[in-house]
């Protein structure tokens, strides 16, 4: 048994949503993101295989993660486990921050119980170039401090806030439909996950070139793409998550170092 089991639960930002692959690479298929990239950053750093799987799926509030993924994730018996939620439930109404922040304290009590090491992420903050950016971006802030007021001062927690960072706020690391990042971002990310493992960063994860792929819609484009589909989700009680099952649910597989 390797002796990194690494599983991740969340939504579209840990499912990996925005880092769409020109042709499916394996193990990752077409959709790769940060999670996927720490688990081979991880096992390339360590110069060893790590187990590693991913219970997200995209569209999902925060506690349906933690009532659908934790116990799930939990019983394969994971060394770490990695947990983000929250940017769906900023987009609707009447959201309550403490609710949001209270799934935060359930899945580190969890953690806690069965001996697992939590790794919590804030996810970027795309409040820029969102219609309703003030209110976006009012929720985040509140529940970026929330969050981490809950975790008291842990030093075992893995602590990967990106909310905080301004430069990945920055449209070149996010995809067209401005919610989602692109794979500069999901690398930026995944440099500040294994960053905080005590792992090596492969050079330029931070900030790597400026994608063909950042350039913006223009605004009819954008609303007729984008804005216009979330909304009638919103409106039907519909999910881009509806039926998905998770890429990597059916147990470990093993990622080799390069």
């Amino acid at each position: 048994m390797a002796s990194v089991r690494y599983v991740a639960i969340g939504d579209s930002f840990t499912e990996g949503v925005g880092d769409e692959l020109p042709a499916p690479i394996a193990p990752w298929g077409p959709v790769r993101g940060w999670a996927d990239l720490v688990a081979q950053g991880w096992a390339d750093s360590r110069g060893e295989p790590i187990e590693y799987a991913n219970l997200a799926i995209r569209g999902k509030l925060v506690w349906p993660i933690v009532a659908q993924q934790l116990e799930s994730a939990l019983a394969l018996r994971p060394t770490h486990l990695s947990f983000n939620g929250g940017g769906n439930d900023m987009l609707r109404p009447r959201t309550s921050i403490v609710h949001l922040a209270d799934a935060f304290s359930q899945v580190l009590r969890r953690c806690d119980e069965e001996g697992v090491r939590l790794i919590l992420l804030s996810g970027a903050n795309p409040s820029a170039q969102l219609p309703l950016s003030r209110l976006v971006q009012r929720r985040g802030d509140l529940m970026s401090t929330a969050v981490v007021e809950r975790m008291g001062g842990r030093e075992d927690v893995v602590m990967a806030l990106n909310w905080p960072d301004a430069e990945l706020s920055q449209p070149s690391y996010w995809s067209e439909d401005r919610l989602h990042m692109n794979s500069r971002g999901h690398h930026r990310v995944a440099a500040r996950v294994l960053d905080g493992l005590g792992e090596r960063v492969p050079e330029g994860w931070r900030s790597l070139p400026e994608l063909p792929d950042s350039i913006r819609l223009a605004r009819g484009q954008y609303l007729r793409e984008h804005l216009a589909p979330w909304v009638r989700r919103r409106l039907t009680g519909t999910s881009s998550g509806d039926g998905r099952e998770p890429k990597f649910g059916g147990g470990w597989i093993e990622v080799a170092p390069r």
